[in-house]
């Protein structure tokens, strides 16, 4: 039983907001996240049950038919993939949830990014076999990072052999995801008892632990919702199920478990129970409603993970999903901050730009302050420019609705702007004088770095100025593409190989370019050994007939071993006179601002190596002082500070080169493991670890610990049981191990091919990114005369 002891908190990210209940209040800005990079988890399928749940749709479409109705996209449907996030106003009960459905590969790590900008909570799907994979470190930081500390998990496909809740909630762990995840559903992998004594897989309802009722689902997918009974003896429980079955010593140790752990985060909950007898089961006699109080502050303030689970392709879960969805996300008025309010005046934030062949340009946007109406005027922070709002949409994936306004927490369409891009921050132009300058900037969208590029070869020199232009326009749709000519060749940069076809597609189809790729490349990156003290230098220009002179003194070193670089500035950090980080240039609130200028012409310099006209990249860069004459515009800091950089770059001298790596995860029988480890060796790769499970392999230090927590026992997860139980057995295919291992890009372009080789096309592979390393000497010559510079 509960013992009283100190209350643990965690900081709130945002202030928690008391407003009294209204629309706002009950709508829900939530993604969908897979972390699954290669293959379905069943994000997409959780979709269209959510979908075909709520009736928007009278079925639900599947992946493998192409019929789904967030990846409308042709290569979604060719590929079974989800390429860009898709945005659904969805109603469920009293809530209004605004959908996300978001890419799970990481090639398009840009929609994730731009999705959890403007996301208040998410949902995060897992596979039951797999547990947590390669991406999800990468994809729960990204939710961090933009502070979406209302986070949901829900362990998805336990119908498949092998599944087991137990090991997805230990990988958590593990991976150190979360500290304190929630069950707070537990699965019924079948009436029929003998079905667990065979170890057969399925999953045939759910027990809900915080409302203590049963869901059973059909063939059909229609389901039966039982009351469970508040017991004294276990024998009570034989009106629901069968005597005997495996389930039942569980329920109640569940319960407990559940309010006991949540009791930690609230004094109120914890009075309760020390008021109640000693007995196990006067738990039971908590109702649901003086618990989802409780539960939804501490998810909320991110001090615990409620775990759902269940099967996407056959609907089992998905109304939990979304009842707990309305129950425990945030809404915007909770997570809102000091300047945001429904009746402030109105700023948006243009999370995702589009282009659509009949709307033309499609800006999705959140509104953070005040009420969006059509036919408006609208400042552009970030650029100074002005726009005019044509229609406001609802986008229902590739549907739309015409709106007169959007609220304040909404998300929605603007058709009419032509030059605002993802991350920009958009104010009403008759409210500039009412806001602080320094209060309008909303923070933006940081793209992740390109570690791949290929040429562009345009067929004709009168399709040169197309494709550029395509390629543009392209770029206004995802930030994370970067296009520049070396010596007369345009080179276009991705996230990956797939990212790169992608483009390539979407060039020919959206804008009808002409060209032709020419051989994939990594991107590579050039930094500095040297260290050059700050001195006052002169840059002179012209300008309007009047000689204008800049005095800039910059230093310049290589990154510390404890010092991160700023992803604004392609892992480079610059400093202020005063070394506190400086924000990327489109991020200040005015484009006046000395730093704002300061900020780019660094940018432009760093962007390419007067050694190798690489991107620079580990390199440390201060302000210590500048100069800037009277009546002289800011603006001409930027030529100055880029002239200046470069310069002292070259005096520096050429540095290291750095290579992309990627962390690799490779599934293999046992009979093939040697090749495999010997292939990645040979090829510059270092294994890290081999494990027979994803729980076997830590995460970055020691796992979370499991004291106090509650873990749903094994034998709930039947068939999990009997594949560990019985790999001994002769009659069960070769046992799979699982490499983890460290490797340069460059070297693993053709992997899916010397995969399938070397495991006879059993073998498997995720890849995500690993940050840039340093190469020695004599790799260094080879990409140097790889990239025409040795």
């Amino acid at each position: 039983m509960l013992r009283r002891c100190s209350i643990r908190h965690v900081p709130l990210l945002r202030s928690f907001a008391s407003a009294a209940r209204n629309e706002t209040c009950d709508t829900r800005n939530m993604a969908l996240l897979s972390l699954k990079p290669h293959a379905d988890s069943g994000k997409t399928t959780l979709t269209e049950s959510i979908l075909h749940k709520s009736s928007y749709i009278p079925s639900p479409g599947s992946v493998d038919s192409g019929s789904t109705t967030t990846d409308f996209l042709p290569a979604e449907r060719e590929r079974g993939i989800t390429i860009q996030s898709a945005s659904i106003p969805v109603k469920w009960k009293s809530w209004n949830f605004n959908l996300i459905d978001t890419p799970g590969h990481a090639d398009f790590g840009m929609e994730v990014e731009s999705a959890s900008r403007v996301v208040d909570g998410a949902v995060v799907l897992i596979d039951s076999v797999e547990g947590v994979e390669a991406q999800t470190i990468g994809v729960w930081r990204q939710l961090s990072k933009y502070n979406v500390a209302t986070r949901m998990l829900f362990v998805n496909k336990l119908d498949r052999p092998g599944a087991s809740l137990r090991s997805s909630l230990l990988s958590l762990l593990t991976h150190k995801l979360h500290a304190n995840p929630l069950a707070i559903a537990l699965p019924l992998a079948s009436m029929n008892p003998e079905n667990y004594s065979r170890a057969e897989p399925g999953i045939e309802g759910l027990v809900d632990i915080v409302k203590w009722e049963l869901w059973k689902w059909t063939e059909g997918g229609s389901y039966i919702r039982q009351p469970l009974p508040l017991v004294k003896d276990a024998s009570e429980f034989a009106e629901v199920f069968p005597t005997g079955h495996p389930i039942i010593p569980h329920l109640v140790p569940a319960r407990t478990a559940l309010l006991e752990n949540l009791a930690m985060f609230s004094e109120d909950l914890m009075d309760r129970l020390l008021s109640l007898p000693s007995d196990p089961h006067s738990y039971l006699k908590v109702h649901p409603t003086e618990i989802i109080p409780h539960l939804r502050k501490a998810t909320i303030e991110n001090q615990v993970l409620p775990v759902l689970c269940g099967s996407a392709t056959k609907s089992i879960g998905t109304e939990l999903v979304m009842d707990y969805v309305g129950h425990l996300l945030a809404s915007p008025l909770d997570v809102r901050l000091q300047v945001e309010s429904p009746d402030a005046p109105v700023r948006l934030l243009a999370w995702k730009v589009a282009w659509d062949k009949r709307k033309g340009w499609m800006t999705f946007i959140r509104v953070y302050s005040g009420t969006l109406k059509r036919q408006r005027t609208i400042y552009n922070v970030n650029t100074g420019q002005k726009e005019q709002i044509s229609k406001l949409l609802l986008l229902y994936a590739s549907e739309a609705e015409e709106v007169d306004s959007l609220p304040y927490g909404s998300v929605g369409v603007v058709l009419g702007l032509k030059y605002t891009r993802t991350g920009d921050t958009l104010v009403d132009s008759r409210d500039l004088g009412k806001t602080d300058s320094s209060q309008m900037s909303l923070r933006g969208v940081t793209p992740p770095p390109a570690v791949m590029s290929v040429s562009v070869i345009p067929n004709s020199h009168s399709d040169l100025n197309p494709v550029q232009d395509a390629i543009r326009s392209l770029i206004r749709t995802d930030p994370s593409v970067r296009m520049d000519n070396q010596e007369g060749q345009i080179l276009v940069h991705g996230l990956g190989a797939l990212h790169l076809e992608i483009i390539e597609g979407r060039l020919r189809d959206e804008w009808g370019a002409k060209f032709e790729f020419g051989n994939r490349q990594v991107s590579y990156r050039e930094s500095t050994n040297s260290s050059i003290s700050p001195r006052l230098e002169e840059w002179s220009t012209e300008i309007a007939g009047k000689a204008m002179t800049v005095k800039i003194a910059l230093s310049v070193a290589p990154l510390g071993e404890d010092e991160q670089g700023d992803t604004a500035f392609d892992g480079n950090l610059v400093l202020d006179p005063r070394g506190q980080p400086i924000k990327a240039p489109d991020a200040y609130s005015s484009q006046l601002d000395p730093l704002a200028n300061l900020a780019r012409g660094i940018a432009s310099a760093l962007s390419s190596s007067p050694h190798t006209s690489l991107p620079l990249s580990h390199v440390k860069v201060q302000i210590t002082q500048y100069i800037l004459p009277h009546h002289a515009s800011p603006s001409i800091l930027t030529g100055a500070s880029s002239y200046i950089l470069r310069s002292k770059l070259r005096e520096a001298g050429m540095g290291p080169i750095l290579e992309p790596y990627i962390n690799l995860k490779v599934s293999v029988h046992v009979d093939a493991l040697g090749k495999v480890v010997k292939d990645i060796t040979e090829n510059g790769g270092e294994v890290l670890d081999l494990a027979s499970s994803s729980v076997a392999v830590d995460g970055d230090g020691a796992p979370y610990p499991l004291d106090g927590l509650y873990m749903p026992p094994e034998e709930l997860s039947p068939s999990s049981t009997s594949l560990r139980v019985s790999s001994s057995a002769s009659a069960l295919p070769q046992t799979k191990r699982t490499i983890y291992a460290i490797a340069p890009l460059s070297r693993m372009l053709d992997y899916s091919t010397r995969l399938r080789a070397l495991s006879g096309g059993h073998g498997s592979f995720d890849m995500t990114n690993a940050g840039f390393r340093k190469v020695a000497e004599p790799r260094k010559v080879e990409i140097l005369r790889e990239i025409g510079r040795a």
